[in-house]
C-alpha cells in the first residue's frame, strides 16, 4: 500500500542537443522513479520533467514520444535556447505548484541517481527543505578539469558569492523553498548561488560523479569562465571594492612618485626616463580598462534587469499532471 503522506517528487532535468544521451538515460531516470515509488518513498503522482532549451537535434521529438509512452514522463519546451541556468529555474517554476520535492539534475547520466535517496530520507526523516548534491571526489576528471572546477568554487566564494563547494545543481529543493524563491526576480541567474540565499535548513549528501554516457559537454572552460563572472557580478560587489582599494593604492603610489620626481628635481639628480615613463603609462592605462571592464559588467547587469524581460518563454508542452 502506498501512503498518502508520501512526497510527490518532480525530478527536472534540461536538456540541450541531448538526442544521444536521452534514449540511454531517460529509462534510468523512470527505473529509479519507480524503485522510489515502490519503497513507499514518494508518491505515485511523482513524473520526471524534461525541459527542452531550444535544441536545435531531436531532443524535443524524444521527449515528446517518451511521454506519449508513460505518464511518468512529461516535457516542456522552451521557446527558444536560454541556457542550463533558465532551463532549471523554467522547470522548478513549472513544478512548484504540484509537487513536494523537486530533484534537479542534469541529463547526461553523470550525476549519481541513486543519492536521490537519501536526499529524499533528508526531506522525510530530518526535515531538511534544501539538500544538496556535494561531489565526493573527482578522479574521473583530468587534472587540468579538476584544478579548474574546484578554482572555480574558491574563485566564486573569495569574491563574495555564497556557494556550496563542488555542489552544481544536483539538488533537492521543497516546495517550501520554490514558493520563496519565486519571489527571486533576478534576470541574471545564477542558481548555485540564489539558493542558499532563500535560508531554510539545509544539509549535503554527498556521491560520486561518472563520465558522461554519450554525447558531449555543453560546459567547456570559456562557458565556466562565464559562469563564474555571472555569478560574481550577480551576487556581489567585492568587486567594486576591490577597485576602490586598487585605486586607492595606485593614487597613494602616484603620490609618492611625483614627490620623488619633484625632490629629484630640486636635488639635480633627474634623469631621462623613456622606459620607466612608458612602463607607468601602460601600467596604469590597463589598469583602468580592467576597472572598467568590470564597472561595465555591472552596468550591463544593472541594465537587463532593468529591462524585466521574461527569463524563459515555454511555447509547447507534453505530458499529464
Amino acid at each position: 500500500m502506498f501512503s498518502e503522506n508520501n512526497p510527490i517528487l518532480y525530478i527536472i532535468i534540461p536538456c540541450y542537443n541531448e538526442q544521444e544521451v536521452l534514449p540511454i538515460t531517460a529509462p534510468k531516470f523512470l527505473a529509479k522513479l519507480n524503485q522510489l515509488i515502490n519503497d513507499n518513498k514518494i508518491s505515485p503522482k511523482s513524473r520526471i520533467l524534461f525541459i527542452n532549451d531550444g535544441s536545435s537535434d531531436k531532443t524535443w521529438d524524444i521527449i515528446k514520444e517518451l511521454s506519449h509512452k508513460d505518464e511518468h514522463y512529461m516535457g516542456i519546451c522552451q521557446s527558444r535556447n536560454r541556457g542550463h541556468q533558465n532551463s532549471v529555474l523554467a522547470g522548478l517554476m513549472e513544478a512548484k505548484d504540484i509537487c513536494d520535492i523537486t530533484i534537479s539534475i542534469d541529463c547526461d547520466g553523470q550525476d549519481d541517481i541513486n543519492a536521490m535517496d537519501k536526499m529524499i530520507d533528508a526531506y522525510t526523516n530530518h526535515n531538511f527543505d534544501v539538500v544538496y548534491g556535494v561531489r565526493e571526489k573527482r578522479t574521473s576528471d583530468t587534472f587540468f578539469k579538476r584544478f579548474t572546477a574546484e578554482s572555480f568554487y574558491k574563485f566564486l566564494k573569495f569574491m563574495g558569492a555564497d556557494v556550496v563547494f563542488n555542489h552544481a545543481d544536483y539538488r533537492l529543493l521543497s516546495s517550501k523553498v520554490l514558493q520563496e524563491f519565486a519571489n527571486f526576480k533576478e534576470v541574471n541567474l545564477f542558481l548555485r548561488g540564489l539558493i542558499p540565499l532563500v535560508g531554510f535548513k539545509h544539509t549535503n549528501v554527498y556521491f560520486e560523479r561518472f563520465e558522461r554516457i554519450a554525447g558531449e559537454s555543453h560546459y567547456p572552460l570559456s562557458k565556466m569562465l562565464s559562469l563564474a563572472i555571472d555569478g560574481i557580478t550577480s551576487l556581489s560587489i567585492k568587486p567594486l571594492r576591490i577597485i576602490t582599494a586598487l585605486g586607492l593604492v595606485v593614487s597613494i603610489l602616484s603620490f609618492i612618485g611625483a614627490l620623488w620626481a619633484v625632490l629629484s628635481e630640486f636635488s639635480g639628480r633627474t634623469v631621462a626616463g623613456w622606459a620607466s615613463t612608458i612602463c607607468i603609462v601602460c601600467f596604469m592605462g590597463g589598469i583602468q580598462l580592467i576597472c572598467l571592464g568590470m564597472i561595465g559588467e555591472y552596468v550591463g547587469k544593472t541594465y537587463m534587469e532593468v529591462k524585466s524581460r521574461p527569463r524563459y518563454i515555454i511555447s509547447d508542452r507534453t505530458g499529464h499532471k
